[in-house]
Order: structure tokens, then sequence, then C-alpha cells
């Protein structure tokens, strides 16, 4: 009497890309007293997108606008691109849901790094697809390496961030116009543009929104503080934004959450402002790591990356020894990457935290490999 699930699905784990601190909490117990691992915005939306969000809530009996029509057509103006290269959806995560479910039958090659976003590889191997990593070079992704094993396997996909995550490294602008340039005939770079709004200015290259060899994706989860009402974007040719059409949840998309996002676009004074709280944030966790004789990474995103000095299994332990001082924080999950614990920008207090907890962390973990 059971339900006859399809053959793909019954090989496939029961996984999830992330635990989040919630579940984490539940089996500890206890709450976190330093919520510094999902890199969300402890800095909060701005002012003007929780009021629009109160407005909305009042409204919530009926369905979001299905063409999340107002929101397109301010981010077409605000990326100087028209409505039609422009689709809305539930989060970067929930888009490339889509997309992969748009190109990826079973047994299509998708490349990607070894290392790189979890949730990615969650969707092509949900579809079927094939999944070939390259390593990171240097804690960088290798737009060179991917390009290669691209025209190698025939890849459809090509999946790069940039700024990255886990590792917090960015290419220029320059270094990703020659990627695109060289995209192989058939193949799509999938731009994980996540957290570029907290990059150095020449991060992100220009906009060639009918360029049919690149989708760009963004969010407002990052740098507008809007986690929690999965808004993300993606910027690409209309053929391919139009197909999105055929497959999406079209009232995925919660009036509250169209609001808020529209109203937190507008208001580019608190992105401004909660940059400067992530860079802020980024130079006390870089002290507190020296502080500690480890070696903070360069990041353009709203985390650190912290080189422990040893290897994965160290690491972990000093991860373990965090959660146990009730600070959330996480780490890569691939060698040599996972030589690193991740820590979110915080506000002081969350950091005052980060920093009363590391040492006895790193005594125990040293203490537990001796």
């Amino acid at each position: 009497m059971a339900p006859r699930y399809t053959r793909l699905v019954e090989s496939l784990p029961a996984s999830v890309p992330f635990v989040g601190p919630e579940t984490q909490e539940r089996e500890r117990g206890r709450p976190f007293a330093a919520r510094l691992g999902a890199n969300e915005s402890v800095f909060g939306p701005s002012p003007g997108a929780i009021a629009a969000m109160e407005r909305a809530a009042s409204e919530v009996w009926m369905y979001g606008d299905a063409q999340s029509h107002a929101l397109r057509t301010a981010l077409a103006a605000h990326h100087g691109v028209t409505p039609a290269h422009i689709i809305v959806g539930e989060g970067i995560d929930g888009l490339l849901g889509y997309l992969v479910r748009l190109l990826i039958a079973p047994g299509d090659a998708v490349v990607t790094s070894d290392g790189a976003y979890p949730t990615f590889n969650y969707h092509v191997t949900g579809f079927g697809g094939v999944l070939h990593k390259v390593p990171y070079r240097g804690d960088h992704e290798d737009p060179e390496a991917l390009l290669a094993r691209a025209a190698e396997v025939d890849a459809k996909l090509i999946y790069l961030a940039n700024p990255d995550n886990p590792m917090g490294s960015w290419h220029d602008a320059p270094t990703l116009q020659r990627m695109i340039a060289q995209v192989p005939e058939g193949a799509l770079l999938v731009l994980d543009e996540a957290y570029v709004e907290l990059a150095p200015e020449g991060t992100a290259p220009p906009v060639v929104a009918d360029d049919p060899r690149v989708i760009r994706m963004r969010t407002f989860s990052k740098g507008h503080g809007l986690a929690g009402a999965r808004v993300g974007y993606a910027i690409a040719a209309p053929d391919l934004i139009s197909a999105f059409d055929k497959i999406r949840n079209h009232f995925g998309m919660c009036r509250i959450s169209q609001a808020g996002a529209l109203a937190a676009l507008a208001d580019q004074d608190w992105l401004h402002h909660v940059r400067d709280e992530v860079a802020q944030a980024r130079n006390r966790i870089a002290a507190i790591a020296r502080d500690n004789g480890l070696a903070p990474l360069p990041s353009a995103t709203n985390f650190v990356a912290i080189d422990c000095g040893r290897d994965g299994a160290f690491a972990r332990r000093v991860l373990a020894g965090l959660l146990e001082r009730d600070v959330f924080v996480r780490m890569p999950f691939v060698a040599p990457q996972d030589r690193c614990i991740r820590v979110s920008a915080g506000r002081p207090q969350d950091l005052d935290r980060l920093a009363e907890a590391l040492p006895a962390a790193l005594a125990a973990a040293r203490s537990q490999g001796s």
C-alpha cells in the first residue's frame, strides 16, 4: 500500500543540504546565544520594508501577484533591463530548482566546484543530472577548470558563485567577462551573485541581459536582510525567462514578501548602512581570529572563513566546541577548505560571545587531538 516512488527518488538519500539552527536548538534543548552560521543579516531589513510588509499583512487573504509585476518592473529599472529579462522566485534556492528542472534530464552533465554551494547539487541530483566537480584553486573557484571540464563532458549547466560561499573569495568583473565569453556551445553559466551587494566595486560584470550564455541569480536574503521572506530573482535573456512559466509555482511568492522586497530595493541608503555594518563585523571577526593565532581569509561577503591551521578534523572539533558554548557557526564540507570555520557577520554582542568562546573551543580541540 506504499506510494509508488519513481526509480530516481528511490535511489536518492533523504538528505538536507544544511541542518538549520532551529533543528540544532531542538536537539540541544537550548537556544544559541549567538547565531553566526547561516549568513543572515542580523542587522535586519530596511524599516521601510518592515512597514510595507506590515501594511501588506492586512491583504494576505489575497494571493500574491503571480507575475510579481511591480517588483519585476522595479528590478528591471534598477538593472537597466526590461521586465522580460527578470524572473522572481522563492529565493535563489527555488530558482535553481526551477532552472535545473527546465534543463536537466537524467544523465545530463552539470559542472560545479567540489565544495561549492550544496543546494545546487541537491537539485541536480534530484532531477537525475550527473555532477562533474573541479577543485578550488587557492580558495577560489577556478573559472578555467570549470570551462575545461564543461567542454569535456558537454555540460548543460556550469555553476559558479561570485562572491563564493563558503570561502568568501571573489573574482573581478573582467575575469567573469572572459569566462562568459568562453562558455562552450550548448552550456549555460549559472552565475550566483547572492553576496554581490556586499562585495567590492568591480566584482560584478556589467549586465548584458540578452546574452544566452549566462543567467545571473540575485537575492534579497543577504544585504537586504529578508532571508525569511524568500525572495530571489534571476536576470537572463527573455526566451529563458519566459520558459520558467512552463514549470514554476505561479503563486509561490506571497504578497508580504513582494511588498517587502519592493520597499527594500527602494531603500538603497539602508543597504549602504548594512554594507558598513558588515565591513565592521568582518574586521572584528578577523581581529578575533588573529588574537587566537588563526588566519582570517579575505572576504567579499557577510561572513569570514577562518583558517584553523590544521586539517578538517581539527576544524570540526573547533566547530563542535563553539556549538557547545552556544555559538552557532558552520564550516566548509570539502578538503582543503574544511580546515576553516565560517563565521557570519554579527552585532557587537554576538561577536563578544564569539571572542569569549573561541579560546576555550580551541583549547578543547587541541586537547582532544593530542
